[in-house]
């Protein structure tokens, strides 16, 4: 009943989410989590990096016809959802420049309102006082730069929708170091034509981005506890909906309209679906196979809401019942996984966290079926930025997901949640989503969307 009424509640305010999304400016413009919130992550920004220039460029129109997903960077500092955008900041006079591109009524008329230089509504959504069309910014830097201050970027490669950094700099790097291809990034490109154009000195200020982001505000815990509930709601379809003969890929497309449906932007990751032996595999993604009667089912997965995401793993039966040696397993990973939670909290290290979760499984005999680390950043990114050494402090926000791997039976069996560092401990975001076995085998095969959906 408790997760009937969970799910009835996301169905109702689900309007009210999905409106920022779909609705056109000017009636329905947004300024991300508000103006305020990205003026504050500017002026933060400004104080780390301390005198100079700093220049960000919002992503350009796409290549093909596919929504427009802004620079999760660029997004956090402005709020703004609309391409060839562009911010200068001077932190010598406290100046900041928005430059817009010029108003093409052309284009709207195929594609919509878009932000222009012409729209005055956007300085008071925005906060911002000096716009100027994208035209003059060439102009604009040569009289500003002229005197050599420090500028400053950010050569964090750009992340839209389902993109993280530690995808994207590799990427990059492969891409310049082909002796076919040799792009340079688009960060790159900006660093050298600033230098070639201005003859100034860039640094990245990318670390101090990392630094900021990796506390996050009141607004961004509530922005990640949305994406929760909804990743959350479309987790348990996914355990109603499973049964003997069901395919990864059905679950995989439920899943993913669960999602929309209850406002999402799209998936915060490509879905793992894993069944069986797939569930070996850590980064599973064809999901292309039956579900047979007797295995595992793995599913990481979960949704991006208003440019904030979660990262969520279950594992549950196929045909609905744990057997002795899966439940074994399953029992020592979540055992691993609440000794974990209940170790964090401000002044430990993560190290420490890891340290209460190989204890379990090291008690249990279990240590050889370990694969992978059990944590890692999480807030516009699915791998957000940020190194985690040092001390956990208040604000930070990670997953806790162990998991246990095992070739001859293939069991493959991870949990995970997010969880946000709190004054005397942390707060489980996804924690509406079921971890007990029994709570799960009594959710497997119950009836839910999908039977629905074949029903009619």
């Amino acid at each position: 009943m408790k997760i009937l009424s969970l799910l009835l509640a996301f169905a109702l305010t689900a309007p009210e989410i999905m409106k920022q999304d779909v609705e056109a400016p000017p009636s329905g413009a947004v300024c991300g989590l508000g103006a305020e919130f990205h003026a504050g992550r500017r002026a933060a920004l400004a104080e780390a990096v301390g005198e100079g220039v700093l220049i960000f460029r919002g992503q350009p129109d796409t290549r093909a016809y596919l929504r427009f997903q802004q620079d999760k960077t660029f997004w956090w500092l402005t709020g703004i959802e609309s391409a060839n955008v562009a911010l200068v900041m001077d932190t010598r006079t406290g100046e900041e420049v928005l430059f817009l591109p010029k108003q093409n009524l052309g284009s709207e008329r195929w594609e919509g309102e878009k932000w222009d230089a012409e729209d005055e509504w956007v300085g008071g959504l925005t906060g911002f006082s000096d716009i100027r069309q994208d035209t003059k910014l060439a102009s604009f830097l040569k009289e500003r730069l002229k005197d050599k201050p420090t500028v400053w970027i950010s050569k964090e490669p750009h992340i839209e929708l389902a993109g993280c950094y530690d995808r994207a700099a590799p990427y990059d790097s492969k891409r310049r170091r082909d002796p076919f291809d040799g792009r340079v990034s688009r960060e790159q490109a900006l660093e050298d034509k600033l230098i070639e154009r201005y003859e100034v000195e860039v640094k990245d200020c990318q670390g101090q981005i990392s630094d900021l982001r990796k506390i996050k505000t009141t607004e961004e815990i509530e922005a990640m506890r949305r994406a929760n509930d909804v990743g959350v709601a479309a987790m348990i379809e996914g355990m109603r909906a499973t049964k003997p003969g069901v395919s990864e890929w059905e679950l995989d497309s439920l899943m993913s309209f669960a999602q929309r449906r209850l406002g999402a932007a799209g998936p915060a990751y490509e879905a793992i679906v894993g069944s069986g032996a797939n569930a070996l595999i850590l980064h599973y993604i064809s999901n292309h196979e039956l579900c047979d009667d007797g295995e595992l089912l793995l599913a990481d997965f979960a949704p991006e809401v208003g440019h904030y995401i979660t990262d969520i793993t279950r594992t549950w039966p196929v045909n609905g019942k744990f057997t002795e040696r899966q439940a074994e397993i399953y029992d020592c990973v979540l055992a691993a996984q609440e000794a974990s939670i209940a170790a964090v909290k401000p002044g430990v290290t993560i190290r420490d966290v890891q340290r209460a979760a190989m204890d379990v499984i090291e008690e249990r005999g279990m240590r050889s079926l370990v694969r992978h680390g059990f944590f890692h950043f999480v807030g516009m990114e699915v791998h957000d930025v940020g190194g985690m050494q040092g001390e956990l402090e208040v604000g930070m926000a990670f997953t806790i997901e162990p998991g246990l791997y095992e070739d001859e039976t293939s069991i493959g069996i991870r949990i995970e949640d997010v969880v946000v560092v709190t004054e005397d401990g942390c707060i489980n975001l996804s924690a509406g989503c079921p971890r007990d076995r029994a709570e799960i085998e009594a959710l497997v095969g119950s009836r839910g969307m999908l039977e629905a959906i074949a029903v009619r």
